[in-house]
C-alpha cells in the first residue's frame, strides 16, 4: 500500500474535546478511525477513546497481514467497541453511560470499506467531486430523506450511537476499488456542520492532505466563531505503489510493501498512555465477540 494520511482535532468553544481518532496499519491493510463522545452523557471522551482502541486492538490481531473478511471485521469490531463501552459503564456502576458515534474504514487490495453509526462522516472524494458520503443517523436527515419538513429539528438529535441501552444501529458500505489520487476524509460534525461538501471536496482537490485538512479545521473554527464544537478530521490520500523500490516513505508518503507481515503500525494510544482507561480486558473483548457471533447464528437461523 501506498498513502499519505494527516489528522487534526481543535477544541473550539467547548469545555473540552470528547473527539477521538487514530489510524493503524499493517503491510496490506490500514484502519482508519473516528469518534465523537457525545455531550450530555458522562465520559463521552472516554466512550472515544474505548471505541479506537477496540478498533485498533482487533484489526492488530486479525490483520496477519490482512483481514480475511472486512466487512465482517467491521461490523463485529463496532459492536465490541460497544459492548466495551457498556463494560466500563457497567463496572462503575453509572447511572447514564457513556456515549459516542463511529466512524472507520479499511483499505485493502486497494478497496474500501467502510461502517458508521452517528453522525461522524467519511466522503470519498474524486476528481473534486464528492464520490461518496455516509449518511446521518439522526432525525434531521431522516425526515429529510422521506421529503418531510425539518423545520425546528436539531441536526445534534441522533437515534443511535455506541454505548446506548438499545443495540446500536449503523450502515457497512463498500467495497470502493480506490484509484490513485482518491482521497477519504472521516470527520466529526464540528466540520460538516460549519463547511459545506462542496467546500470539503474542493479544498481536498486542491490541496495535499497535510494542508488541507489544516485548512478545512480552520474554516470550521471560523464560520462557528465561539460557538464552535469540536473539530477533529482525519484523511488520506490513495497513491498506487512504486513496486519494487523497498521505501518506507516517499514525498510524504507511507509506503508499506517492505514491512514484514507480523510488523502493526499505529497512532492510537493504549489504555497504558491513557489514565482515564484501564488496559482493555483481553477476556471481556472475547465474550463480547462470542456474544455477537451468538447473535449473529441465531438470527441467520431464523432467516432459513
Amino acid at each position: 500500500m501506498k498513502f499519505s494520511v494527516f489528522q487534526l482535532s481543535r477544541q473550539g468553544g467547548r469545555e473540552k474535546n470528547e473527539d477521538r481518532m487514530g489510524y493503524s496499519y499493517t503491510r496490506d491493510a490500514g484502519l482508519f478511525v473516528l469518534a465523537d463522545g457525545m455531550g450530555g452523557h458522562p465520559d463521552g471522551e472516554v466512550a472515544a477513546q474505548i471505541a479506537l482502541q477496540t478498533m485498533s486492538a482487533l484489526f492488530q490481531r486479525e490483520a496477519k497481514p490482512q483481514l480475511h473478511k472486512v466487512q465482517a471485521f467491521l461490523s463485529t469490531a463496532l459492536m465490541t467497541a460497544h459492548h466495551q463501552i457498556i463494560r466500563y459503564a457497567s463496572e462503575r456502576a453509572m447511572l447514564d453511560t457513556p456515549r459516542t458515534t463511529l466512524v472507520a474504514a479499511v483499505v485493502q487490495d486497494g478497496e474500501l470499506n467502510w461502517v458508521h453509526c452517528g453522525d461522524s462522516r467519511l466522503y470519498v472524494v474524486r476528481d473534486g467531486a464528492v464520490l461518496e458520503r455516509t449518511h446521518d443517523h439522526s432525525y434531521l436527515e431522516a425526515q429529510a430523506n422521506a421529503g418531510a419538513p425539518i423545520e425546528g429539528i436539531s441536526r445534534n438529535v441522533l437515534f443511535t450511537c455506541l454505548g446506548s441501552t438499545v443495540r446500536p444501529m449503523f450502515d457497512l458500505a463498500g467495497p470502493v476499488k480506490l484509484a490513485e489520487g482518491d482521497k477519504v476524509l472521516l470527520c466529526s460534525d464540528g466540520l460538516w456542520g460549519s463547511v459545506d461538501d462542496d467546500e470539503i471536496a474542493s479544498t481536498l482537490a486542491a490541496l495535499p492532505v497535510a494542508e488541507a485538512v489544516p485548512a478545512l479545521v480552520e474554516r470550521a473554527l471560523s464560520n462557528a466563531g465561539d460557538f464552535s464544537d469540536n473539530v477533529t478530521v482525519l484523511a488520506m490520500e490513495w497513491e498506487l505503489p512504486a513496486h519494487g523500490d523497498g521505501a518506507e516513505s516517499s514525498g510524504g508518503f507511507t509506503e508499506t510493501e517492505s514491512m514484514s507481515g507480523d510488523v502493526f503500525e499505529s497512532s492510537i494510544q493504549t489504555g497504558e498512555a491513557d489514565p482515564l482507561l484501564d488496559d482493555l480486558d483481553e477476556e471481556a473483548i472475547e465474550r463480547s465477540i462470542a456474544e455477537i457471533n451468538e447473535a449473529i447464528q441465531r438470527t441467520a437461523t431464523k432467516r432459513r
